[in-house]
């Protein structure tokens, strides 16, 4: 199987990685400029690759980063939180500049990955799974705040619901997921759950995807989440 992962270099992304090439996949991880702790996984079906998603990317710089001609799973893990300086996506203080930032991480980063690899997804009659959070669910939010991160993620439920009714005709199964609130750098090891614990659910979704409706919005335990 043929799996395609962006955000791979740290955290959620690095252990989805690591579980495929235990499933003995080839993976190909994208990173921005940092390998990260991907330079210290060493497997021959591992492929990196630098790719930035708030850059929007030719056919010939396609073609110049040799993909399979199949992805069988295309994760849309990378993502930012945005500001987190003093209380920088309060209400009285998050500017549009910062929303922006985040939205086209978040959101249209997923969006411009999905564009340039869709063709090969319809070829597999693969699965899409697009990176969310409870976080983008207005029905879980009772604390406020937060505005450039919920925006963005919320943002993307919707992509992810359009991509799922679009792409059902070729074959191509498209859900939403949320990691759960997981220790890593991005929640300055805060969380609830280990990186461990949320892959081993996710991954679990994915493989059982069939069982939701398509462009649903799933954690890592297997509950829909409300929107």
């Amino acid at each position: 199987m043929n799996v395609f992962i962006t955000g791979a270099n740290r955290g959620i992304g690095l252990g989805l990685v690591k579980h495929y090439l235990a499933q003995g996949c080839n993976v190909w991880a994208t990173h921005r400029s940092d390998l990260g702790l991907l330079s210290e996984v060493h497997n021959k079906q591992l492929h990196l690759l630098q790719w930035e998603i708030t850059e929007e990317k030719s056919e010939s710089q396609l073609n110049a980063l040799m993909l399979p001609d199949t992805i069988d799973l295309l994760i849309n893990n990378a993502g930012v939180y945005g500001s987190t300086i003093g209380a920088g996506q309060a209400l009285d203080s998050v500017t549009g500049e910062a929303m922006m930032e985040v939205f086209n991480v978040d959101c249209v980063g997923a969006l411009r990955v999905t564009q340039a690899l869709v063709s090969r997804v319809i070829a597999a009659r693969g699965v899409i799974a697009n990176m969310s959070s409870k976080m983008g669910s207005s029905d879980d939010n009772t604390s406020g705040g937060c505005y450039a991160y919920r925006a963005a993620k919320a943002a993307l439920v919707i992509v992810s619901r359009s991509m799922a009714v679009d792409l059902a005709p070729e074959g191509v199964r498209v859900i939403t997921l949320h990691p759960g609130w997981v220790s890593t750098d991005m929640t300055n090891h805060s969380g609830l759950i280990d990186v461990a614990t949320s892959v081993a659910g996710l991954t679990a979704v994915i493989s059982n995807v069939d069982r939701y409706d398509p462009g649903a919005f799933i954690a890592y335990d297997g509950k829909v989440v409300p929107y």
